[in-house]
């Protein structure tokens, strides 16, 4: 089956380890990347069909297969008819909806994360699964999408003297999942400016925008959530695995992206406490911006009331009123209204009522 389907509940009815595409669907043309090494020699092409890597199967190099796009379900296919990999973990990589996650199988390790990406202009996170294949000799990353991510690496793998020409595959996959935890440190960074920026215009001039900004943050760190803390546990399952694939020295590597994703989470939990704060600041602003224009309000509806009993007491219509005959009644009560005004105002400016 080869059509892309948009929820995971769409596939209800089909049997475990129905190979069918689950995501958005990209508008690129699906690229399989190879690049073979050792500590000698460098090689990267694109390859057109899975086909094309089976020699690299005799070989005593290191090759990593990056596939962009996953619509290909046939491309999918191959790689576990070829390299023997279950049905379920194929079903998995086709369906980017999952939860990051780590298995370890008896010939190989599979790997879920989640690459995250920020618009340059607004605080719009955009989010892709990566998927991992780690075997003795072939390390397999599957992408949504073709981007720049994983430029790092290759630049890295021009070094002849660098750990990733002298090291295996598990290495290679420490550096893949460490470039795509290190992007979440530029987010962070970007996320603790924006949060700055809010609480500026929080002590400011809280509006209407900036409550549609936090509820925006807020929302974001819902999906950052379900994205980052996993890692957690990914790490953890990756330094208890007594998998012969990977090394007590590539171990402690690993170690250091749990540490990095442990820091993520930490930031990530405090930003959710600050937006939790800022939220309560926002009303309580705009409480108090309400209970001072109520009180510039209720402070001239008590001068008027005075006033308003006056004007009620002479406008009504009894013919044996002796005000109404004075030659002075009116400035007379002009005087009134405007003393009782001038009383009224200094003593709610003594007060600080004004």
């Amino acid at each position: 089956m080869s059509e892309s389907l948009s929820y995971s509940s769409e596939k209800s009815g089909l049997p475990s380890g129905s190979l069918v595409h689950v995501g958005e669907v990209h508008m690129v043309e699906n690229r399989i990347t190879v690049v073979d090494y050792n500590k000698s020699m460098l090689e990267k092409r694109i390859v057109k069909s899975i086909d094309d890597i089976l020699p690299y199967k005799d070989t005593d190099t290191v090759t990593w297969v990056n596939i962009e796009g996953l619509t290909d379900v046939s491309a999918i296919e191959a790689i576990g008819r070829h390299f023997g990999i279950h049905a379920l973990v194929l079903e998995d990589i086709l369906n980017t909806h999952q939860r990051p996650k780590f298995e370890d199988y008896e010939d190989y390790l599979y790997i879920v994360l989640k690459a995250l990406s920020l618009s340059d202009d607004v605080f719009d996170v955009a989010y892709e699964q990566v998927s991992l294949l780690v075997l003795d000799k072939f390390v397999f990353s599957f992408k949504e999408k073709p981007d720049a991510i994983f430029d790092p690496i290759l630049a890295q793998l021009n070094n002849e003297k660098g750990r990733l020409r002298n090291f295996g595959t598990d290495y290679l996959a420490y550096v893949i999942m460490d470039t795509v935890v290190d992007e979440y440190f530029t987010l962070q960074d970007k996320l603790d400016e924006l949060i700055e920026t809010v609480e500026d215009e929080l002590l400011s001039s809280p509006s209407a925008k900036t409550l549609a900004t936090i509820q925006i943050i807020k929302r974001e760190l819902i999906f950052l959530r379900r994205s980052v803390s996993p890692l957690r546990e990914l790490l953890a399952g990756i330094q208890r695995s007594e998998s012969d694939l990977l090394h007590d020295r590539t171990k402690r590597y690993f170690g250091d992206v749990y540490d990095h994703a442990i820091r993520v989470i930490e930031a990530m939990e405090s930003c959710r406490d600050l937006i939790a704060g800022m939220m309560d600041i926002y009303l309580s602003s705009v409480s108090n911006k309400m209970n001072e224009t109520m009180k510039v309000l209720t402070v001239f509806a008590t001068i008027f009331i005075p006033l308003t009993f006056i004007a009620g007491v002479y406008g009504m219509n009894f013919e044996y009123m002796p005000e109404l005959k004075w030659k002075w009644a009116y400035p007379a009560l002009w005087g009134v209204f405007i003393a009782i005004s001038v009383f009224l105002l200094g003593y709610f400016k003594k007060k600080n009522w004004l």
